[in-house]
């Protein structure tokens, strides 16, 4: 099939480049880049949807590097999220004693999977993961390369789950992920990192080039762990903490006086500690600085 269609491909191109001389490099370019595009399908029986942010894995490798992460941890529940063309799950339905379920929104990919891997009948859930209910009703780990354009909201979505979701080992872009991971002082430290890294201790484990992806992303990318922590920082409140920290860094250039004097006692302010950035404070800092709070 795929000799059969290069073939063909090759002809046409030829064919419309001496009927359009004066246009044949375009002519060439257009049919080159339908002809990746009919690969992709006569290889893979799925097209690629740039409206769901779908860049599939195809590194080996990479995709190696992922899996041995995954298991050097111990689990029962096995979540994908993004399954999409099979890449990771390939290895993930091999592994033995483990329940393993799929969240996957494209029904294109859907049907794929389940012809790629009949076992996976009654383990594919079709929605998308910010709409579904949990689940397990155990503990479970999550892995994924998640879709990029709601990558942030996954994680946000997890935090409800906090309390069964021991271990999350993911692909976001690179930028998303140097966030989530980054420490005090950083420039790209803000708001996912405090609330993030309040609950989950975060490990950015490798970065992943683009060429790695079909299509190729414009962005490169980076694969991190969450580990779940086993006990967070005392706070006034839960909402005060969010509160807090969403406050501060809505003014991230000024200083903490300017930013949080409405959460606060006037009183306090003069306090030195408050011409600092939000950027400088650790997330056990912000978490001291809740009990300060009106």
């Amino acid at each position: 099939m795929d000799k059969l269609l290069r073939c063909f491909l090759s002809k046409l191109t030829t064919f419309y480049s001496h009927k359009f001389k004066q246009n044949s490099f375009k002519v060439i370019i257009a049919l080159k880049l339908y002809s990746s595009n009919l690969y992709v399908i006569s290889q893979s029986m799925y097209t690629l949807k740039k409206s769901l942010g779908q860049h599939f894995l195809k590194d080996e490798k990479v995709v190696a590097k992922i899996i041995a992460e995954l298991r050097q941890h111990t689990f029962k529940n096995l979540l994908e999220v993004g399954p999409g063309g099979g890449a990771l799950t390939k290895h993930l339905v091999k592994i033995e004693d483990v329940n393993f379920k799929a969240v996957e929104l494209d029904e294109e990919k859907i049907i794929y999977l389940l012809k790629q891997f009949p076992n996976l009948n009654d383990k594919l859930i079709h929605a998308s993961f910010l709409a579904i209910d949990r689940p397990f009703d155990e503990p479970f780990v999550i892995i994924g390369n998640f879709p990029y354009n709601i990558s942030t909201q996954i994680l946000f979505k997890i935090l409800e789950w906090k309390e069964y979701v021991p271990i999350i080992i993911g692909m976001f872009q690179k930028e998303v992920a140097e966030r989530v991971a980054s420490k005090e002082g950083s420039k790209v430290y803000g708001v996912i990192s405090v609330l993030i890294q309040y609950y989950y201790k975060v490990d950015y484990l490798f970065s992943v080039g683009n060429e790695s992806f079909t299509p190729q992303p414009k962005v490169q990318s980076g694969v991190i762990r969450l580990t779940l922590r086993e006990s967070f920082f005392p706070v006034k409140s839960e909402r005060a903490f969010w509160v807090l920290v969403k406050t501060a860094f809505g003014q991230r250039r000024k200083t903490l006086r300017n930013c949080i004097k409405s959460l606060v006692v006037k009183e306090i302010l003069e306090d030195d500690f408050f011409n600092r950035r939000a950027e400088t404070l650790s997330v056990e800092e912000f978490a001291a600085l809740t009990f300060k709070m009106n």
